[in-house]
């Protein structure tokens, strides 16, 4: 990350008061575990990719305050027009280490809602600070990873190419939002700086622009030809999109005849299905077996899904503005809640928070998580009391639903899916290669079961509460209830 994206100055202005608050009233060492999850799965789905963990550690790493920022933060001042801050504060940001602990799921896990992807402890004013930068960097990857996912399931192994820059959020969201579509299985990107700063392929040709510079469509073609020969796929929809494949198909042979190969076409608008077959028959008939049929123009995963429904004769899916700005949910609404307390090396206390809408009562007590595998598919997911872990056999437990319970056996293959990326705030991880991480994604997505991954009333994954945690959570929210009411 270049820029803000280690400054101590990525957060909220609330998570600098509060963290002056616990230094000022002394608490600022007790211990405090948090942890990042989001309540639904996006997009109507029932499962999302865990995406930018490598940039959010990354951020813990290098967390720092320059000079110039702490004068900015002396000089605020509250409604008395004093200073927030007291002159010794931003002395005390200055010589800030990050030391807490963190776990996190490895980037590209498949997850679902109600379960950590992040495991947050330490002191509390630390783990206070870094919340803003976690969420924002967590929450939006996620989203983006878990829509470009979708998009690839929907191509059914066609590849993916991300086109999305030019209607980013801002050039930050860009770059991140090509990253992240990587990670959730595309195979390429538009976006020359994530590119380079990534190692994605970058993939890319002509606008209509180049087109309509020249005379012609047929001397455009040609003209691109001789420029880029080892790059020669035509836009062909600027006037008419047949005749275009077929100037196209000119513009390759004279290619073939200098040694080199007209990579494909690409159709940005009209009736793609229809116009798809009709130059993958063009470029047939005319000797060109190999040259790829590329698509763009507004498409999401129900668009692909439906242009693969028609038959369309479509090689290679340039996907923009709806998976870089994730079109149709602009946000994952993941959350940053503390669980549990206690003073350095004590038992941790649980802390809930009872709201009056039930999805956002939260979790007590320090949260693992154990995937169970069934028949080489995953099968359930079990939120646990790291402290207190489960024997045997494990029995969960909705937390929406106390009714629905699920059983796994002792022996049944499981896996902790939070595991150590920070110990004392020094990383002991080394983060994977980003093909790795896209690898990762895929073959968790081949551990899903088809019923988790359609998009029209997918089956809800089962995450549920180990029930002596599910015990503890009932009696706390009872207790609260009681307090209240008292």
């Amino acid at each position: 990350m270049d820029g803000y994206g280690t400054s101590g100055m990525l957060t909220d202005l609330y998570q600098l008061t509060m963290a002056y608050g616990y230094v000022k009233s002394g608490k600022a060492d007790t211990e405090a575990a948090f942890h990042v999850l989001f309540r639904e799965s996006p997009f109507g789905g029932a499962f999302a990719v865990a995406g930018g963990l490598q940039q959010a550690a990354e951020f813990l790493t290098g967390m720092s305050f320059t000079d110039e920022d702490l004068e900015w933060l002396a000089a605020r001042t509250g409604n008395d027009g004093e200073p927030i801050f007291e002159e010794w504060f931003p002395a005390y940001l200055r010589d800030l280490r990050f030391c807490c602990d963190v776990d996190a799921v490895p980037e590209g896990t498949v997850v679902f809602a109600n379960e950590p992807l992040v495991r947050v402890t330490g002191p509390i004013a630390q783990c206070q600070l870094v919340e803003t930068a976690l969420l924002n960097i967590v929450n939006f990857q996620t989203l983006v990873a878990t829509k470009a996912a979708r998009v690839c399931l929907a191509a059914e192994g066609r590849p993916v190419v991300e086109f999305g820059l030019r209607r980013a959020q801002g050039p930050d969201g860009g770059v991140s939002a090509s990253r992240a579509a990587y990670v959730g299985g595309c195979t390429g990107t538009s976006n020359v700086l994530a590119a380079r700063l990534f190692g994605i392929p970058a993939i890319g040709t002509h606008a209509h622009s180049w087109v309509m510079a020249f005379p012609s469509e047929a001397e455009a073609f040609e003209a691109y030809a001789d420029a880029l020969p080892n790059n020669g796929t035509f836009l062909v929809d600027t006037y008419d999109t047949l005749e275009g494949v077929r100037r196209a198909v000119a513009a390759a042979r004279r290619l073939r005849e200098r040694g080199h190969e007209m990579i494909g076409v690409r159709i940005d608008s009209g009736d793609l299905a229809g116009l798809s077959v009709g130059a993958r028959a063009i470029l047939d008939e005319a000797g060109f077996p190999d040259a790829v049929v590329v698509a763009s123009s507004d498409l999401d995963e129900h668009v692909v899904a439906g242009l693969i429904a028609e038959g369309a004769a479509i090689d290679v899916f340039g996907v923009g503005t709806r998976l870089a700005a994730a079109w149709d949910q602009p946000a994952l609404g993941g959350v940053y809640k503390l669980s549990a307390i206690r003073e350095p090396g004590g038992r941790w206390e649980p802390r809930i928070k009872v709201s009056e809408e039930t999805v956002k009562v939260t979790v007590p007590g320090l949260l693992g998580v154990r995937r169970f595998t069934r028949e080489g598919l995953f099968a359930g997911d079990a939120v646990y009391l790291v402290e207190d872990p489960p024997p045997g056999a494990v029995t969960i437990v909705d937390p929406a639903d106390p009714t629905r319970t699920k059983t796994f056996r002792r022996d049944e293959p499981a896996e902790e899916l939070l595991v150590p990326v920070f110990r004392g705030g020094e990383p002991v991880r080394e983060p994977p290669p980003l093909p790795e991480v896209r690898r990762r994604t895929l073959a968790q997505l081949e551990r899903l079961d088809d019923s988790h991954k359609r998009f029209l009333d997918p089956r809800p994954y089962p995450v549920g509460l180990e029930e002596r945690l599910h015990d503890l959570r009932t009696r706390l929210i009872l207790e609260a209830r009681r307090a209240e009411g008292g």
